[in-house]
């Protein structure tokens, strides 16, 4: 791939539409072109333990963060400043799960939301290393794909790792 937005979410609790932060990088011509992260203060606002061990967020974190609106007009001010206002595609690792966040939010803040086209990084892995790896998980498709995810679960971290295995890997 060679013109996509990585993207990854992390959430708050249980609920899809907790995005707590959000991590992006803009990939133009096969090179990153541009990076963002932010923090987003949750709805609900509330973190559930689990998640708080997994990404290490807490309300705290969050409790001036601005709300996912104004972090989305962020998102599609970058984007468009990179790709004109062509729509891009994303890349997530498993997509699904970040998709349906995107997804949750927007209807949260009774956004419309615009049918955003999702690429797989963990199906694309699956398909190109088979059984070579151990697992498909975003750690270890990174390293396979030279990326040290040592800061695995921020946002802006998984959004990278995401970016460089869809350009390795995806065509």
């Amino acid at each position: 791939m060679q013109n996509f937005v990585a993207i990854d979410f992390e959430t708050a609790n249980q609920k899809r539409c907790s995005v707590c932060s959000v991590g992006i990088v803009l990939v133009k011509n096969g090179q990153v072109a541009d990076k963002y992260y932010s923090l987003i203060r949750p709805e609900p606002n509330y973190y559930s333990y689990f998640c708080q061990q997994v990404h290490g967020l807490t309300p705290e974190d969050t409790e001036r963060a601005p709300i996912f609106p104004a972090v989305w007009q962020a998102v599609e001010t970058r984007i468009s400043d990179v790709f004109g206002n062509k729509s891009m595609p994303f890349a997530a690792h498993n997509a699904r799960f970040d998709e349906s966040c995107l997804c949750a939010a927007f209807q949260v803040y009774q956004m419309d939301y615009p049918d955003y086209c999702f690429v797989d990084t963990l199906m694309a892995s699956r398909k190109h290393f088979g059984r070579s790896l151990p697992n498909h998980k975003l750690p270890t498709v990174a390293a396979a794909c030279g990326y040290d995810l040592s800061q695995h679960h921020h946002a802006l971290a998984d959004a990278e790792a995401c970016a460089t295995i869809a350009i390795k890997i995806i065509e």
